[in-house]
Parts: C-alpha cells; structure tokens; sequence
C-alpha cells in the first residue's frame, strides 16, 4: 500500500491505494570514487566505474533528475557544427545517452565511450563516460524523472 498527499480546492487530506508501489530507483555518482551506484529500495543494485569530468570541467554536484534518453545519439562538437552520427565507431557518445544536466546550451549526462581506457579517471569535459555494457543496462534501468545525486 502507498499513501498519497492530495489536494482539493477545500479539502487537504491522505489518500490512500492499494496498488503495489512501485520500486524507487535513483542513481547516486560519487566523484571521488569514481562509481555510480543504482539505489533501489534503499539498497545498492549496481555499482559501476566510470570517467568523470577534469580538472576545469568537473561534472557539476548536486541533485538532478534524468531529462532525456536517446538510444544512438548524433553527437556534436560543443566547439564547433561537427556532428559524428550514431553508431559510428568515432562517436564518443557510443550507443546510449542518458542526459541530467543542461544549462540551455552545454549538456552533462552518462554515455558510452570508444576509449575503455579513460574509464576510472577525470577525463571528460564534464560528462560521465561508462563502459557501453554498463551504460546499456543503466539506460534500461531508469526512466525520465530518475534522481541522480552527484557528490564528492
């Protein structure tokens, strides 16, 4: 059973369902251990390394939600019009995107990465590159709306 909060124009008060809630999912990305966790009911599902923005273009903290998600994202320059479609083998998006970060001009979310190498380290201009299995499970585990805490 789940409790909902409800309001009326003269009434404020509890409803409750007995429709079986549904499992809470967020993601908590812990910059100093270089790891993304997958909380679910208050417990730890999945751990994950990943690469992290560096110095001067550190991935932002603070609580997010997950805005978008694109499977085969176009991926295009932040300095320049140059686009590398998806699924080719330079993208360095790979094959998921899962973005919760924007300010209207640069974006900041999960991703795949071409280079598996860079994975554990602070490497990218802000963004969280994962190894494309990893990023292929994590996209089929959140939906829009997802948490995501970003701390040290």
């Amino acid at each position: 059973m789940r409790w909902y909060r409800i309001a009326t124009l003269t009434w404020l008060g509890w409803l409750l369902t007995i429709a079986p809630a549904q499992a809470r999912v967020w993601l908590e990305l812990i910059l100093s251990q270089r790891r993304v966790q997958v909380w679910q009911d208050n417990r730890i599902i999945r751990s994950y390394p990943v690469a992290v923005g560096k110095p001067g273009w550190e991935t932002p903290q603070g609580d997010f939600v997950v805005q978008v998600k694109v499977k085969d994202p176009v991926w295009q320059s932040f300095t320049s019009n140059q686009q590398i479609p998806a699924g080719h083998p330079n993208n360095p998006l790979g094959r998921h995107w899962i973005g919760f970060w924007h300010d209207g001009v640069d974006e900041i979310g999960f991703h795949g990465t071409p280079h598996p190498e860079t994975i554990g380290k602070a490497v990218s201009h802000g963004c969280v590159r994962m190894y494309p299995r990893d990023v292929a499970e994590l996209f089929d585990l959140v939906e829009l709306g997802t948490p995501v805490r970003v701390r040290r």
